[in-house]
């Protein structure tokens, strides 16, 4: 393991790597991955995490990359919930709604991190007080990045708060498996083990509807070029302008895969596995408007993807979706790993 300043600068950097060639560069500015380096069918180190250069876009970071989003990940709808009779007003910062924690974004704080050489891993930890971000309870929160022999870089999440709350963590890395810079991903290969979704309304917040979407433009459970569907003539690429939607997982496991996304330049195979009940695809389709990214590229629209593993959009409006409330005292733990090889 590597410790050093990021880019001269008051923020750290830690560097994982493994015998096996793959290298994870973490920062504490908002426990972000700023580089997921891996061998590509060749041989040769391609790095497949889109980010920045420099430590301070990543306390900006209007574009979310590599970022732990928090304490509510995805959309709460009405930018508000009751808990407890108590009604929590939010950021209002997408449409009517709140997006991703709103203003206040645990990705632009610095985090305070314990690296473990004898494990090649490092925990960041963050103090989020009561009424952060509009959420009840002082609470805190760890994230710890563990990368294994065998290309497998995994994300273990664990919060607590001292009131009722509720917690969705995800990581929003955006990736490339043709290498960050390349100027799409829509021509990469991808299943996903999920026969159902939430269905949304025009701004991207659930209905409540659980929809079957075998058949359609989201139907991932047979392997596809993600470009086939992304502009299909459905409602609900229309609506999300492209894959941006919450798939319902068949089966939540961290012994098998529930997603695998291949590149047909390099090679490289990512599979992810989650004890979490969805995941949000989100395929890039507000991209292009951030200049800063490394070597002083203009990422693309579509350039990246995303698959961030949480519990559903909106849950603390929708008490039939699995339970996102945690009480007071009680601890969230949960895990996701990213495991790379090549075809």
């Amino acid at each position: 393991m590597i410790i050093s300043n990021f880019n001269n600068s008051y923020a750290t950097e830690f560097t994982l790597s493994n015998d096996s060639g793959m290298t994870v560069v973490l920062t504490d500015i908002g426990a972000d991955i700023v580089k997921i380096i891996v061998p590509d069918k060749d041989g040769n180190p391609v790095d497949v995490a889109l980010g920045y250069d420099e430590p301070e876009h990543y306390v900006t970071n209007k574009t979310t990359f590599g970022a732990i989003v928090g304490r509510y990940a995805n959309r709460i709808g009405g930018a508000q919930f009751t808990l407890n009779g108590v009604t929590y007003k939010l950021d209002v910062n997408d449409n009517d709604n709140c997006l991703h924690g709103g203003f206040n974004k645990w990705y632009s704080r610095t985090w305070f991190p314990t690296a473990n050489e004898a494990d090649n891993s490092v925990t960041f930890r963050l103090f989020s007080p009561d009424g952060d971000q509009g959420m009840p309870g002082n609470a805190t929160i760890s994230v710890t990045y563990k990368l294994t022999d065998d290309n497998a870089l995994s994300i273990r999440y664990e919060a607590v708060s001292d009131k009722d709350t509720y917690f969705n963590l995800t990581n929003h890395n955006y990736f490339n498996l043709s290498g960050e810079g390349t100027e799409t991903m829509t021509d990469h290969t991808m299943w996903i083990d999920a026969d159902k979704a939430t269905a949304i309304d025009s701004q991207l917040i659930p209905t409540g509807e659980i929809v079957n979407i075998k058949g359609t433009a989201l139907d991932f459970t047979t392997e596809k070029v993600i470009s086939k569907d992304i502009d299909a003539d459905e409602e609900a690429i229309k609506l999300g302008g492209g894959f941006d939607h919450n798939f319902i997982l068949n089966n939540p496991s961290l012994s098998k895969p529930f997603a695998r996304v291949s590149s047909p330049r390099t090679g490289i195979v990512m599979e992810v596995f989650t004890d979490l009940p969805a995941v949000q695809f989100y395929s890039g389709n507000f991209m292009g408007s951030d200049p800063n990214g490394k070597g002083g590229k203009a990422y693309a629209y579509r350039s990246g993807f995303a698959l961030e593993t949480q519990y559903y959009p909106d849950t603390p409006n929708h008490p039939d979706f699995p339970g996102s409330l945690f009480r007071a005292g009680e601890k969230l733990e949960s895990t996701t790993v990213y495991k790379f090889s090549v075809n």
